[in-house]
């Protein structure tokens, strides 16, 4: 006899992962479909999670340990022109302005949650079950067979990401670079008294090409040079991994029996580091919105579904509009329109007046104002 599950989730990543200790808690049997392992490099990726998110999951008991969860105090930023821009958690009120995350540990303190979750049970088949939840990612296949139209923006860029050491202590300090229609970003790691550093670096594809086959000490004298110095003497302690960036967004994100959650409904640029935010919170969301479920309605009601689509599909759409808005911006290379930003970052930087919109522009990214 086969086995009776209320929810089968498709995609074992963090949103997929995170959704069923949600729903477990509700007391709803879950199927997690994983499938089987295949043999490959390490991740090394790293996730900038805001204090939303640390809510979540440290109301689930999976928030990472210290070493794998650096408070970000800093930001600075430069624009292609002397244009520079900071932000301050204390200035602003925060206790960070995000976690800088390892991805791979992330994913194992999940794994280890879900195995001792007892209404949780990882398969490699979907299951049939009255409601299917697909966090696949955005080459989603079980998005496919369900008929959901994806339309995509290519960005004609790839992101670089590869995890270095500075001659430095990073003093949780981040530091991000705009030029030339690229992202560099460099991220602390490790604690708030350590030198190492997650870089991903949104580049061109042919640049993409030459930044992935560079040998170690090349490649740091690159990033030497796209960020002055200003992080001090790199070493390379890592292989580069390199992913294609589009904007990306599913017609529907739910119907009769489904829903769709996290990249497999929504990417957008990773310049600002909130990808996995928002997929957390449509975790967060569909999760609330199951549980307030009248009595009556079944798991797999359309009408309740809609409920969380409609909810999640106004805050992603801003965030959408924000990073394509300033990847857009800085790709601009006219003269006048690269004066102008530039101006714009230093008159937001230098301005006394400014500061409560960077503090509302720190919240809004903390999750606070959501």
């Amino acid at each position: 006899m086969s086995k009776f599950y209320d929810v089968c989730i498709q995609g074992d990543g963090a949103v997929g992962r995170v959704l069923a200790l949600l729903l477990a808690k509700e007391r709803l049997k879950v199927a997690l479909v994983a499938p089987a392992a295949a043999p490959g490099t390490a991740d090394i990726r790293a996730y900038a999670l805001n204090s939303a998110s640390r809510h979540l999951l440290d109301s689930l008991r999976v928030w990472p340990d210290p070493l794998f969860a650096t408070p970000l105090s800093a930001m600075q930023v430069w624009g292609d022109d002397g244009g520079q821009l900071e932000f301050n958690a204390q200035a602003a009120g925060q206790d960070a302005l995000a976690w800088i995350v390892d991805v791979a540990q992330f994913q194992v303190q999940l794994l280890q949650a879900c195995s001792y979750q007892s209404l949780i049970e990882t398969v490699h088949q979907p299951c049939p079950a009255p409601l299917t939840i697909v966090c696949e990612g955005q080459k989603s296949s079980a998005r496919q067979k369900l008929g959901v139209q994806w339309s995509t923006k290519p960005y004609a860029q790839k992101a670089i990401a590869a995890r270095l050491t500075s001659s430095l202590p990073h003093g949780g300090h981040a530091r991000q670079w705009f030029a030339g229609g690229e992202v560099l970003a460099l991220l602390p790691m490790g604690g708030s008294s350590s030198n190492s550093l997650a870089l991903v670096w949104s580049v061109h594809d042919e640049h993409a090409t030459m930044l992935a086959s560079m040998a170690p000490d090349e490649f740091c004298k690159a990033v030497l040079d796209a960020t002055q110095a200003r992080a001090g003497a790199l070493q390379l302690t890592s292989g580069q991994a390199c992913w294609p960036l589009v904007l990306g967004s599913a017609e529907r994100w739910t119907g009769p029996g489904w829903a769709l959650a996290g990249d497999a409904a929504h990417s957008v640029h990773p310049l600002a580091g909130q990808g996995l935010n928002l997929g957390l919170a449509d975790a967060a969301c569909l999760a609330s919105v199951l549980a307030g479920r009248e009595y009556w309605r079944g798991l797999g009601d359309e009408k309740l579904l809609r409920r969380y689509e409609r909810a999640r599909k106004a805050d992603v759409a801003a965030v959408s509009a924000i990073t394509d808005g300033l990847q857009n911006l800085f790709a601009q290379s006219a003269a006048p329109v690269q004066a102008a930003r530039n101006w714009g970052m230093n008159g937001l930087d230098g301005l006394a007046v400014s500061q409560p919109l960077k503090n509302w522009l720190v919240s809004r990214a903390a999750g606070v104002a959501l």
